[in-house]
């Protein structure tokens, strides 16, 4: 009987009295690094949209201000997940302005997609 103690003894000097406590330690840090990563991807895709926002807003604005149709060149240059939504009337006296807004879906569950809006103003060619 003696024997069983200085045994529990020599394993807790080996080291191996904490076999598995990295895997527990990882497995409950787990849920945190997964919501980092994914609160970097929502980032990532905010940014995407409002630079998308930004280039169909000027591009809906050039075409509005040469006479054409603002809302089809806004609309063509967004990627078309983002369902964009242009305002790009025919500029009144020097100045015409476009408006994009739209939607960038949420990537955490149970959080609300992002709303972007961009203006761009072009000078009205006669």
């Amino acid at each position: 009987m003696k024997r069983l103690p200085r045994l529990f003894r020599k394993r807790l000097r080996d080291g191996r009295g904490d076999r598995g406590v990295s895997m527990l330690e990882f497995a409950g840090f787990l849920p945190i690094l997964l919501l980092v990563g994914m609160a970097a991807i929502q980032l990532g895709l905010i940014g995407y949209g409002i630079n998308q926002a930004g280039s169909a807003a000027r591009a809906a604005a050039r075409a509005a201000s040469q006479g054409e149709d603002g809302g089809a060149a806004g609309a063509a240059s967004v990627s078309g997940w983002l369902d964009p939504q242009v305002n790009a009337p025919e500029g009144t006296g020097d100045l015409t302005t476009a408006t994009v807004t739209l939607q960038v879906p949420a990537v955490i569950p149970l959080l609300p997609s992002v709303t972007v809006e961009r203006h761009a103003t072009m000078p009205t060619d006669d």
